[in-house]
C-alpha cells in the first residue's frame, strides 16, 4: 500500500512515517512496477506500535531494542512507569507544596520560611535530587551558557574582521599531510562566525530533539546547549589553525584536534567530579 493509505489507517502524519523508517524501524518494500515504496499490513501494525508506544514517553533506542529482541516489552514498560510514577509523586508533592504557600496571601521571598513547608530539608533535597542535577553541573552549564556562546561568536568575528585584509586571494580549508588540499575565497573566514549562530539558533534544536528521542534526559537542554557550544569551539580553532596555517606557524590540524579533544574531556570530567561530589549520582 501506498503512504497515503498508511496515512489513513494510522492517522498518523506521513513525517511521522517518514521518520521511523528513517530510523529503520520499519522496512518497506519497493514496488517492482515503480519503485515506490510498499508498505505491508505488518509495517502499519509496527508503525501504530512505535507511535503508541512513544505516546509513553518511551525512547526511541529503547523501542529499538525492544523491535530487535534485545529487550522485552514487559521490562521497558515496567521500568517506565515506575518512571511516571515518580514524575507524577513529584509534581503531586510540588502541588500540595504550591497550594500551602498559597495559603498565605502576603507571602513573598523575603518573608518565605522554607523549613515552615520542609522540616527535613535533607530529606526534601534528596527526594527531589534530579530537579537539583541541573544546579550542580556548573563547569558544563557554563560551558554550555549564552555567554560563552557570545564570546566565542565574537572571537570568531573579530578574528575573520581582522585577518580578512591580510589574507591572500584564496585560504585553505582542508589539509592533507600538512599541505593545504582545497582552497576557497578568502571571504570564506566569515563563514565561521556565521557557523557558530546557525550552530545556537538552528542546529541546537536538532540536537536536543535528538537528546530526548534517544536518551529521556533530565539534561536534554545543558548537553544540547552543551554540544552545539563546543561545535562552536571547533569552528574558532578551525579558523583559528586556518589563520596559523597561512602565516606558516603551524601544519598539521591534529594539534589542533587534540587541544578541542582534551577541552571537551576537562569540562565533562569536571561536571561528572561535582555530581559525585554532591551524591548525584
Amino acid at each position: 500500500m501506498t503512504i497515503k493509505e498508511v496515512e489513513e489507517k494510522t492517522g498518523l502524519s506521513r513525517s511521522n512515517i517518514r521518520f521511523y523508517e528513517k530510523e529503520n524501524l520499519i522496512s518497506p518494500g519497493r514496488n517492482p512496477q515503480n519503485g515506490y515504496r510498499d508498505y505491508s499490513s505488518n509495517d502499519v501494525d509496527t508503525i501504530k506500535k512505535i507511535a503508541y508506544l512513544r505516546t509513553l514517553d518511551i525512547s526511541l533506542e529503547e523501542i529499538r531494542k525492544i523491535i530487535a529482541g534485545e529487550s522485552s516489552l514487559y521490562n521497558v514498560v515496567k521500568k517506565q512507569k515506575s518512571i511516571l510514577t515518580k514524575q507524577i509523586d513529584d509534581m503531586e508533592n510540588a502541588r500540595s507544596l504550591c497550594e500551602q504557600m498559597l495559603k498565605c496571601r502576603d507571602i513573598s521571598f523575603a518573608k518565605l520560611d522554607v523549613e515552615t513547608y520542609v522540616p527535613d530539608l535533607s530529606g526534601h533535597w534528596a527526594q527531589h535530587r534530579s530537579a537539583l542535577k541541573i544546579d550542580s553541573v556548573s563547569f558544563i552549564y557554563l560551558w554550555g551558557g549564552t555567554l560563552t556562546w557570545g564570546i566565542l561568536t565574537v572571537l570568531c568575528l573579530l578574528a575573520a574582521l581582522l585577518s580578512l585584509p591580510q589574507l591572500p586571494e584564496r585560504i585553505p580549508v582542508q589539509w592533507s599531510h600538512g599541505q593545504a588540499s582545497s582552497l576557497v575565497n578568502r571571504g570564506f573566514i566569515l563563514v565561521y562566525p556565521l557557523a557558530c549562530i546557525i550552530l545556537r539558533f538552528l542546529i541546537r534544536p536538532f540536537i536536543w530533539r535528538w537528546l530526548q528521542l534517544r536518551v529521556n534526559t533530565a539534561f536534554g537542554d545543558v548537553l544540547a546547549d552543551y554540544i552545539s557550544n563546543y561545535l562552536c569551539f571547533i569552528a574558532l580553532s578551525v579558523e583559528l589553525f586556518t589563520l596559523l596555517f597561512v602565516a606558516g606557524l603551524v601544519q598539521h590540524v591534529t594539534i589542533i584536534i587534540v587541544a578541542d579533544t582534551v577541552v571537551l574531556i576537562g569540562v565533562l570530567v569536571m561536571g561528572w567530579k561535582t555530581l559525585l561530589e554532591r551524591n548525584l549520582l
